[in-house]
């Protein structure tokens, strides 16, 4: 078994052909994906998407680059989508500090800080695991995953620092490897996936961004992808795939009980 734990499904870089690249990625063993959302904006469709395909689960929650178009109301909705509905987690939550030159926009950290700790409050609320976004924010992260003490969750496309890395570990998060690991260049990310503990990692493909080396940077990145993914964690860890597909599904069940539940019809590996 196969499990895409972040995938975005929704974009519309899958508009033409998206229930062929959700049922192609099934018979291709990826048997859960989990689509988290961005913004108020796409709760529905990212609840109407798994609503349809069983394999597939879904997280709410405010991405921080979708901050300046949310509204604080988004907040009290936010909980309310939770209460009417079924999310495996939160997410895809956090903070970014890499688009924008922030020493000289402490109103967008500000922003970005309220709504991701206002969302880790309402993970602690109704105990869900949250999914992380931690572009060039780590340090900030861990500070308030501390401080507000969240069932743990996942680090999406983790590549910070060794000892950044055993901080997520101790507080309860997985941590995700996906494109970005295929790249020979990437040697820092490369050593992280072969040397940290098996049981903390999980893969993913953040489709359709991050594409694979083989994709090349323009590439639209499916789910498709994940089990070329899954043999470049084999071969950098010298285990075979038939061990990171076992080790990785059920380190992301341990960390997303609620992915248990999906339908997990046969699957066939071509």
């Amino acid at each position: 078994m196969l499990i895409d734990t972040h995938c975005h499904l929704d974009a519309a870089e899958f508009n033409l052909d998206r229930d062929f690249v959700i049922s192609k990625a099934l018979q291709q063993g990826v048997s859960k994906i989990l689509i988290p959302s961005v913004a108020r904006q796409n709760f529905d469709a990212v609840i109407a998407l798994c609503n349809q395909h069983k394999n597939c689960a879904y997280a709410l929650g405010v991405h921080p680059m979708y901050v300046d178009s949310a509204d604080v109301d988004d907040i009290e909705t936010l909980k309310t989508y939770i209460e009417e509905n079924d999310p495996v987690a939160i997410g895809e939550i956090g903070l970014d500090y890499f688009v924008k030159n922030l020493k000289s926009h402490p109103e967008h950290i500000a922003r970005q800080t309220y709504f991701f700790t206002e969302q880790l409050k309402i993970a602690k609320q109704y105990d869900l695991p949250v999914i992380l976004h931690i572009r060039q924010a780590v340090d900030d992260i861990l500070k308030y995953l501390r401080r507000f003490e969240v069932k743990g969750g996942i680090a999406h496309a983790f590549n910070g620092s060794l000892q950044q890395a055993e901080q997520f570990i101790a507080l309860g998060f997985k941590l995700g490897f996906g494109g970005a690991m295929t790249y020979s260049r990437a040697l820092k990310i490369r050593e992280l996936a072969s040397k940290l503990p098996f049981e903390s990692i999980v893969l993913e493909t953040d489709s359709p961004d991050m594409p694979p080396e083989w994709l090349g940077q323009a590439g639209r990145n499916t789910p498709l992808e994940l089990n070329r993914i899954a043999q470049v964690l084999a071969e950098l860890r010298q285990v075979n795939v038939a061990q990171v597909l076992d080790i990785t599904s059920a380190n992301a069940l341990k960390v997303i009980p609620k992915l248990t539940d999906l339908c997990t019809p046969p699957h066939v590996l071509l």
